[in-house]
């Protein structure tokens, strides 16, 4: 079947979601396509469109596409980068608008080759499972099984993104993992590390994954941030009590990777102002999401509550928020203790 102004379905790959995260994603996917294949873009925001197509001339086929459904017509792949729930089930589920609706009527008009959506963006597990759901029974009824959805979120932030360096956690229906994850794991190591990229389980673990990595960085950006607070209050070296920690039993990502102290490491958020890294209302959000699945689950916890009550104090400060999560430091520093 053919797709956009004539290119096969199987040689289009759709990506929807072109923000913070997906812009870099889809440049880098689009660098790693083969010259057979035409990249759709999608997005509400045209600025971002046309700076995409400008940014790319000469390096490949891209080609915008105005929805779900129109992307799921003409693509046999279809990635998306949301940014919430309320979006996502819009963009697969819309009865005029939505993927689901593209890839049905794909089908009744003549289109018979498998289709693959994922979804890359961090979002609730409830979201992810009842979209999931309703793909799979679709696909069962209408399509004859041939429309897989998979959630594939990412970690590694901006810098990452912009970088290739993304890790990936995929959930897959077990079933069909064997031949689809090999598929995803094609089009995802564009936008990551080949070694990065893992089958978490059913559909919906890697969101799980996902949200259980989040919850853990959230809690050590502020562990970290306020060890190293104390020992620059207390006159010590922060580069040199950075240098022990990560010889040592305290070291984390957020101490070798995005030091939260202003001129510890270079290229990192905290030194250039706390711009360009994993948002704190980003960070909040996703140690929520979290919070509640440890409820759902019956988990006993202590950290969430004291983290995100520090959270919201920092980003209820203009000079705070809509900065780098490791902000968190410069708040402690800034603060007197009560």
């Amino acid at each position: 079947m053919l797709g956009v102004m004539g290119s096969s379905a199987s040689d289009t790959v759709a990506f929807i979601g072109l923000g913070v995260m997906g812009y870099p994603m889809a440049k880098n996917l689009l660098a790693g396509l083969s010259p057979g294949k035409t990249l759709l873009i999608c997005d509400v925001n045209t600025e971002a469109l046309d700076r995409f197509i400008k940014e790319t001339v000469g390096k490949g086929t891209v080609k915008v596409t105005s929805s779900g459904f129109e992307a799921a017509k003409a693509a046999d792949t279809v990635i998306t980068m949301l940014p919430g729930s309320d979006v996502v089930k819009s963009v697969y589920l819309d009865p005029q608008t939505g993927i689901l609706a593209g890839a049905v009527t794909a089908r009744a008009e003549g289109s018979s080759s498998p289709k693959l959506v994922m979804e890359c963006g961090t979002i609730e597990s409830d979201t992810i499972l009842a979209v999931a759901k309703t793909i799979q029974e679709t696909s069962i009824s209408k399509l004859s099984r041939t429309l897989t959805f998979v959630d594939a979120p990412v970690s590694g932030g901006p810098m990452g993104a912009v970088a290739g360096t993304l890790t990936f956690m995929v959930g897959c229906v077990p079933a069909v993992s064997s031949q689809v994850f090999p598929l995803v794991k094609s089009y995802l190591q564009h936008m990551g590390n080949a070694d990065g990229i893992f089958l978490c389980g059913d559909v919906g673990a890697g969101t799980a994954f996902k949200i259980l990595n989040n919850y853990l960085s959230a809690i050590t950006s502020l562990a970290a941030s306020e060890a190293l607070n104390i020992g620059v209050k207390a006159g010590l070296n922060p580069k040199l009590l950075t240098d022990v920690i990560n010889a040592s039993g305290g070291q984390c990502w957020v101490t070798s990777k995005s030091n939260p102290v202003p001129g510890v490491q270079e290229n990192v958020p905290s030194s250039r102002s706390y711009e360009g890294g994993f948002r704190i209302e980003l960070c909040a959000k996703v140690l929520g999401m979290g919070s509640r699945l440890a409820k759902t689950v019956g988990a006993k916890t202590i950290l969430d509550e004291p983290t995100l009550q520090a959270f919201g104090e920092a980003m209820a400060d203009e000079r705070y928020c809509g900065k780098d999560a490791r902000v968190v430091y410069k708040w402690l520093n800034e603060s007197e203790r009560q």
